[in-house]
């Protein structure tokens, strides 16, 4: 369940997060039958990468087809179902045998505060519904990409697959989020390199887990100047 808007950044991301590509490079085609009469079309061979009219049948309206430029292997991991809103899916091992995070990177807990308020300034789209979920890759002092949906898991797919079709690095940056963090919230962080997780509201009993073992500092509760800090909390400076 995803909210109809950069649904190419949706698929884009989930594909990267789940390990089905490494990149562009392994991508040769990928069709998002958003009506029909329009797709919206990434053919890199081609030079093609926007909306294009395109007559499709109204079984295909609302999927996505992805062609890669090489079979991938067979999965032999479980099919996951996760909490994300209206179901999460993941292929993922949530174990947490991975190697921890190495970052230097630290922020204020004013910087906290102020990424927090950055977010909910930017959420035109949660202003609109109040029904939908926000989150951005940012810095100590600025957002980065912001995306919106319905579902909290989505949002991360989407920074994900913006970054990856515009080359932007996502390593030793901030992801800020609107909603409950998650098991799933905290792999497709670890996937993306990014060593610090701020949530307007709570973590999950495994994501604080999978933080501490991935050495990613998760902080939650963000209201006004106050912050709850669940692991990592070397990375955060408090006082003056």
């Amino acid at each position: 369940m995803c909210s109809p808007v950069g649904l190419h950044h949706l698929a884009l991301g989930f594909l990267i997060s789940e390990g089905v590509i490494g990149g562009l490079a392994d991508l040769w085609q990928l069709k998002v039958h958003l009506d029909k009469h329009r797709v919206y079309m990434i053919f890199a061979e081609v030079g093609l990468n926007g909306e294009l009219r395109m007559h499709s049948c109204e079984e295909s309206v609302g999927s996505i087809t992805v062609r890669l430029r090489q079979a991938t292997p067979e999965r032999n991991g479980r099919r996951v179902l996760t909490s994300g809103c209206g179901g999460g899916v993941t292929f993922d091992d949530l174990a947490g045998d991975r190697p921890p995070l190495i970052s230097d990177l630290q922020l204020s807990a004013a910087q906290v505060a102020g990424l927090m308020q950055m977010l909910n300034q930017a959420a035109g789209l949660y202003r609109s519904s109040r029904g939908v979920h926000t989150s951005a890759l940012a810095e100590p002092d600025a957002l980065l990409v912001l995306a919106e949906d319905v579902g909290r898991h989505n949002t991360l797919d989407k920074i994900c697959g913006a970054c990856l079709l515009d080359a932007i690095p996502t390593r030793d940056r901030i992801l800020v989020s609107s909603g409950r963090i998650s098991s799933e919230m905290i792999t497709k962080a670890y996937n993306m390199q990014a060593p610090i997780v701020i949530s307007h509201t709570s973590p999950t009993v495994m994501s604080i887990r999978l933080a501490q073992a991935w050495n990613i500092t998760l902080i939650g509760y963000v209201r006004g100047r106050r912050l709850r800090v669940y692991a990592g909390a070397e990375r955060v400076r408090f006082g003056s």
